[in-house]
């Protein structure tokens, strides 16, 4: 049984990790054909995250 009283917890990695996956899926049904690496870094914000970390 559920505990009672909103004490709901919340991963923000999964919650993250769901949210890419969501935008690969509409990336890749948005395609003609295959996402190539490119593609698909683009659409994870592999660039944006390296230049974050230097």
């Amino acid at each position: 049984m559920a505990p009672v009283g909103g004490t709901a917890v919340q991963d923000h990695v999964a919650l993250a990790e769901i949210e890419l996956c969501g935008e690969l899926i509409i990336a890749a049904s948005a395609a003609e054909d295959r996402l190539s690496l490119e593609s698909i870094d683009e659409v994870l914000r592999v660039a944006e995250e390296r230049e974050n970390r230097a």
